[in-house]
């Protein structure tokens, strides 16, 4: 009779060990592609009031002064200059589906490493970073500060886990009003979520657009929009544990399946445009590097 030898538990990664490897391997390649200008990435934050001239074409209509507007009977926009610090928050959405994707790489690791770089690529130049976290409910809100240490408490805080209080369906609204009533003065914005939610949030979405710069990014992984041949299999509900057994060798439900995806995606994408929020998306499986110098890409040709 063999003993089978017991196995040792395995050891969890800290963020150090996070941080360390986004720096070797994603912060050091950002720098030499984007030649440490990332102001692609984070411009609008942290601005100075300068001076007030007539609406223009293709002017900034969150920078519009309503009351000079009033009083004068045309468009007036304020005109700012660039301070040199950033004050960026991060509301991020930690329910359930976010854990849904490859064993090695669900959306939240993707999550993690995405907001430990721009993080650390924010605080390394003296800028501050905070953090509003959700999971059906905000469980934590980390004031904004600057510094290695306070990347390293946002990962260690990411990496903890959180049970969702009740099997319901998220609700970004409760996430996006706490960064209203949190967030009191105009600065850089990042809500990182994959957008599966109840309505109603796109409203709040739109007022706090209209005094920060908003960035979205859609976290997915493929087999959200294409359903795999696997056969018969049971499809749960990540949000409230509801499963239902489909047939996935059917071609004719896979082609529902993908038409319901897009469907989601352009709905997604024409009401965070008309929130007047720029929207990325990244995939589990793309490489963070090339994600973020697109989204890089993207802000400088919507700017030109």
């Amino acid at each position: 009779m063999n003993a089978t030898k017991p196995q040792p538990p395995k050891t969890k990664i800290t963020p150090e060990q996070i941080l360390h490897r986004l720096e070797w391997k994603v912060i050091r390649r950002l720098d030499g592609l984007l030649q440490g200008d990332y102001r692609t990435l984070f411009y609008g934050d942290g601005l100075d009031f300068a001076d007030l001239r007539e609406y223009q074409i293709g002017d900034d209509i969150r920078h519009i002064d309503w009351n000079v507007t009033a009083r004068m009977n045309s468009l007036h926009v304020r005109q700012y200059i660039e301070d040199r610090e950033i004050t960026a928050w991060f509301l991020i959405d930690l329910s359930p589906s976010m854990n849904f994707g490859p064993l090695d790489r669900p959306k939240k690791q993707v999550l993690i490493d995405l907001v430990a770089t721009l993080s650390r690529l924010l605080t390394r130049n003296g800028n501050r970073v905070g953090a509003i976290l959700y999971n059906n409910q905000i469980y934590q809100t980390i004031s904004p500060k600057g510094g290695r240490i306070q990347v390293l408490r946002l990962i260690q805080e990411l990496l903890n886990e959180t049970k969702s209080p009740t099997k319901t369906s998220t609700d970004l609204s409760v996430l996006v009003n706490a960064g209203l009533n949190m967030i009191k003065k105009h600065t850089l914005v990042f809500v990182i979520s994959d957008f599966i939610s109840t309505s109603g949030w796109t409203k709040p979405l739109s007022l706090l657009s209209r005094k920060n710069e908003m960035i979205g990014i859609r976290l997915w992984d493929p087999r959200e929009v294409e359903l795999p041949d696997l056969g018969l299999i049971f499809v749960e509900d990540a949000e409230t544990g509801e499963q239902l057994r489909v047939d996935s060798s059917n071609p004719e439900f896979r082609r529902r399946f993908f038409e319901a995806a897009q469907r989601r995606e352009t709905e997604l994408n024409q009401n965070l445009k008309k929130a007047g929020v720029d929207l990325f998306a990244i995939s589990t499986n793309e490489d963070l590097v090339n994600a973020i110098l697109r989204m890089a890409a993207m802000r400088k040709k919507r700017r030109m």
